[in-house]
């Protein structure tokens, strides 16, 4: 069962709560290069992005906000570091929530004024606690970086913020270690009602990054913990949005899009199902309505193995079958499997959206 956190507003959306589970990533451009910046927003988007986040170093990236929010759809994240009056230039930009570590933004009075700026604007605050910024009490009295010293180190600030009468508060607790971040995450959890961004942080390439995050995300998720996602993997953003939200259907909390199934192919495989399936997954990401579309190699057992697919291809020797909830209704030849299964998904898109 999910765990409730109290209703937060970050823009148009609304996280914690029995809200959907948000999928957020983070731009790579400079912030100050509104052209980039917005064109790189603008295609994670199209991914199915629910909130961006841009770095802001400097004063000409905090400025960028007003005329980057401007041209996207999204709520727009600032993230902050060390100086708090870039965290108040964000704000008076137009950003929707900022992020920041009161840890490392200096004076509590400092911390205050970022406060005040955010209760003017009605935004919230991301308390972002990661392993590398503990503070040295902290550390020293646990020893290391542990899950009761990421959890005192956020708590630390949450109380802060508090005692400041701000209450729109969300907590994200991100380190390189998965089993300490699930942890952090099931002690935070025991402790607050907060919405909790959930992430595994430095988590690595492509490869090795989507299989850290889905372990770690995954398994939070699974036990009802967490309100919004960021995958971060090192490469194009466009990949985090995409495994996030493979993450989430997974786990049936996305009810929306094409979840292609298929198989790891074996001796009896006489199509090329690998170039079918990245074939079929790329031509259909448009497509919002749910559908389970299947790419199998054998026509003896695939359609009987893929019967909870609403619609999926099989291939034989020269030829293969369409079939429908496990049931072959049309035998096609190899080379136009795939056209007439794309044509058959569109055509099933089009009758849901009636």
């Amino acid at each position: 069962m999910r765990r409730l956190t109290r209703e937060i507003k970050i823009g148009d959306k609304k996280i914690g709560g029995n809200n959907p589970i948000l999928v957020q990533s983070m731009t790579n451009t400079d912030t100050a290069d509104i052209e980039k910046t917005v064109e790189q927003i603008k295609l994670l988007e199209k991914e199915g992005c629910d909130i961006i986040r841009v770095a802001v170093p400097d004063e000409k990236s905090a400025k960028a906000i007003k005329e980057i929010k401007k041209h996207i759809n999204i709520p727009l994240v600032a993230d902050i570091h060390f100086n708090y009056k870039l965290a108040i230039k964000a704000i008076e930009n137009g950003a929707d929530k900022i992020r920041i570590n009161p840890g490392n933004i200096g004076k509590e009075e400092n911390v205050r004024k970022v406060v005040e700026a955010a209760k003017e604007r009605g935004i919230p605050i991301r308390i972002g606690v990661n392993a590398g910024s503990l503070e040295k009490d902290i550390l020293n009295k646990y020893g290391g970086i542990t899950p009761e010293a990421v959890v005192e180190s956020a708590l630390k600030s949450v109380n802060l913020l508090e005692k400041m009468g701000f209450y729109d508060i969300v907590i994200s607790l991100k380190t390189s270690s998965v089993p300490l971040t699930i942890e952090a995450y099931k002690l935070a959890s025991s402790k607050v009602d907060y919405p909790l961004h959930l992430g595994i942080t430095e988590a690595g390439t492509l490869e090795s990054g989507t299989i850290k995050s889905a372990i770690g995300i995954g398994t939070l998720l699974y036990l009802g913990i967490g309100d919004t996602i960021r995958v971060s993997l090192t490469g194009d953003p466009i990949h985090e949005v995409r495994v996030g939200r493979q993450i989430l259907r997974a786990l049936g909390l996305l009810k929306e899009g094409v979840e292609v199934i298929s198989c790891p192919t074996c001796g009896r495989t006489k199509i090329d199902v690998i170039r079918l399936a990245n074939e079929v997954e790329k031509r259909t990401s448009h497509i919002k309505k749910p559908l389970r579309v299947a790419v199998m190699g054998c026509v003896v057992n695939g359609p009987g193995e893929a019967k909870e697919a609403d619609i999926g291809i099989a291939g034989g020797d020269g030829e293969g079958v369409l079939f429908k909830r496990g049931k072959i209704y049309k035998i096609v030849k190899e080379q136009d499997l795939l056209e007439e299964l794309l044509k058959e998904i569109e055509e099933m898109a089009k009758e849901e959206e009636k």
